[in-house]
C-alpha cells in the first residue's frame, strides 16, 4: 500500500486573544494599529515618541492574555486520489487547518507531511498580484507551483475559456469584479495539475452555472487520480463530491467516516427550528461579501409554517454603506443537505431597485403560490449590484417548513422534496382511446 500522501499527526495550533497573533503578518500589523485610533490625535501633535511607547506598551501586555486553542490533537490520514471533506460550524477550525496544510501558518505542536505540489483557494484571488494581468498572474501561479512556461502555455487557453474572462485577460486584475476574479483563481488552481488541490467555499461568490462548472471540474480533478481537500456548508456537494469526511467541532475531529454517513448525521445534529425572523448580520460570509452591503435580516410576514400552494410573504433588510444602481436581489429555498430547490429573484421580473441612501433598506417579496412540497427548507438570501458585483450571499441562514395546505394533494405529502407546478393539461381534440384486447 502507498504511503498517504498526507500526514497529519497530533497538531495543535494556540492563539493569544487579544494580542498580535493573527495568522499572517499582515493581520497582525493591522489588529495591533486599529487599537490605537485613538492615538491620532498625538500623531497630529507630532508627538511620535509617546506614540511609540504607547504601542509597545500594548503590544508586551499580549503575556497576560489568554489563550484560544483553534485546533487540538487533530490527526488523520489522506491517501493518494482521495477526496476528503472537511465540515463543521463556524470557529469549527477548519480554516485554521487548511492554512496549517497550505504552509500559510505554522502549527503550535504536531508535525504534517505532505508528498507533493499543492494548489490552495482559500479565499477570492488567492496568490494573485493585484497589479498584474490575468495573463501574467497565471503565469505566476504556475512559476509558484513549480511549473515550466512551456507547461503553462499549454494550459493557457485552456484556463481562459474556462474562466470566461478572455476580454479582459491583459487587465489588472484589480480591477476585475469579485466574481471574476474567483473564476479566473479558480480556473489557475485547478488546471495547473497539481498533486493536492485544497479548495475552501469560494466557490459560491460565482453564480450557480459557474458553481456546477466548479463542481464538474473537481470531478474531473479527481478522476486523474490527483487528491482534493474541499471545505464546504453545502451537505449535497459534500457528499457528492467526496469519499470520506473529517467533522471538525471546537478544534478536534468529533468524527470521521464516509462522506455520505458524516453528512447526514451533521445535518440530523445541526437542523435549525424554523423561525419567523431570522438575524443575519453576524452569519458566516465568503470574501469580500458583506462589506458595503450587508444582508441583516429576514422576516416572514406571514404566519409559519408555510402552507403549500398559498401565498407567502417576507421582507428583506439590507444595510447599505453607500449608494448603489440597479440592486437585484434573490431568495432560495434549498433542501437541507444543499441542493436548490427554487430561487425567486429579481432577474426572473426584470426589475431592479436604485439605492440612493445609505442605511437599512426594506424589501418585500409576496409569492402567489408556494409550489414546494411540504417538508423542511434551507434559505439563502442575495443581493447584487449591476450585473455582476456581488454585494452580499448567505447561505443557510435558517429553515423554514411547509406544511400542507387546504388545496394540497395527498400525493404531495410524503414525497422526497422538490416542487410541483402548474401548467394547463386537455385532451387532444383527435386523441383515439383504442379498446385494449
Amino acid at each position: 500500500m502507498s504511503k498517504p500522501i498526507i500526514e497529519v499527526k497530533g497538531i495543535s495550533k494556540c492563539y493569544k486573544l487579544g494580542t498580535i497573533g493573527a495568522s499572517s503578518l499582515r493581520e497582525e500589523v493591522e489588529v495591533l494599529f486599529s487599537r490605537f485610533k485613538k492615538t491620532k490625535p498625538l500623531e497630529e501633535e507630532g508627538n511620535a515618541e509617546k506614540l511609540k511607547t504607547e504601542i509597545l506598551k500594548t503590544a508586551n501586555s499580549a503575556a497576560g492574555s489568554s489563550d484560544f486553542w483553534a485546533l487540538r490533537d487533530v490527526s488523520f490520514d489522506v491517501q493518494p486520489g482521495e477526496v476528503l471533506g472537511i465540515i463543521g460550524r463556524n470557529g469549527a477550525g477548519k480554516s485554521t487547518l487548511l492554512k496549517i496544510l497550505s504552509r500559510i501558518t505554522e502549527p503550535t505542536s504536531g508535525e504534517v507531511r505532505i508528498r507533493g505540489r499543492i494548489a490552495s483557494l482559500l479565499e477570492v484571488g488567492t496568490g494573485f498580484h493585484p497589479e498584474l494581468s490575468g495573463r501574467e498572474n497565471i503565469f505566476l501561479n504556475g512559476a509558484i507551483l513549480g511549473m515550466t512556461k512551456s507547461e503553462i502555455r499549454a494550459k493557457f487557453d485552456e484556463i481562459v475559456d474556462f474562466a470566461g474572462v478572455e476580454k479582459f485577460i491583459d487587465t489588472p486584475v484589480k480591477r476585475y469584479s469579485s466574481g471574476m476574479y474567483v473564476r479566473l483563481a479558480f480556473a489557475v488552481a485547478a488546471h495547473l495539475e497539481p498533486e493536492i488541490l485544497i479548495v475552501d467555499e469560494v466557490l459560491a461568490v460565482g453564480d450557480a452555472e459557474f458553481q456546477k462548472k466548479c463542481l464538474g471540474k473537481m470531478k474531473d480533478v479527481a478522476g486523474y487520480g490527483r487528491t482534493i481537500l474541499f471545505v464546504s456548508h453545502n451537505m449535497g456537494a459534500v457528499m457528492a463530491l467526496c469519499q470520506n469526511a473529517i467533522w471538525l467541532s471546537q478544534g478536534t475531529v468529533y468524527k470521521s467516516g464516509p462522506a455520505g454517513e458524516i453528512g447526514n448525521l451533521y445535518l440530523q445534529e445541526n437542523l435549525a427550528k424554523p423561525v419567523r425572523r431570522i438575524d443575519t448580520s453576524n452569519h458566516d460570509r465568503y470574501p469580500n461579501l458583506g462589506i458595503n452591503a450587508r444582508i441583516v435580516g429576514l422576516e416572514w410576514l406571514n404566519e409559519i409554517p408555510l402552507r403549500h400552494g398559498e401565498p407567502a410573504k417576507a421582507k428583506l433588510d439590507i444595510d447599505f454603506k453607500k449608494a448603489f444602481e440597479k440592486v437585484g436581489l434573490g431568495l432560495g429555498f434549498s433542501t437541507v443537505d444543499g441542493v436548490r430547490i427554487a430561487t425567486y429573484d429579481t432577474d426572473s421580473v426584470c426589475q431592479t431597485f436604485d439605492v440612493t441612501d445609505t442605511g437599512i433598506v426594506s424589501f418585500v417579496l409576496e409569492i402567489n403560490n408556494l409550489p414546494l412540497n411540504p417538508g423542511v427548507y434551507s434559505i439563502d438570501l442575495g443581493c447584487r449590484a449591476e450585473i455582476d458585483q456581488g454585494l452580499d450571499y448567505v447561505q443557510g441562514v435558517g429553515t423554514v417548513e411547509l406544511v400542507p395546505g387546504p388545496k394540497t394533494s395527498i400525493h404531495y405529502v410524503g414525497k422526497e422534496s422538490s416542487a410541483r407546478l402548474q401548467g394547463n393539461w386537455s385532451l387532444e381534440k383527435d386523441f383515439f382511446n383504442p379498446v385494449c384486447s
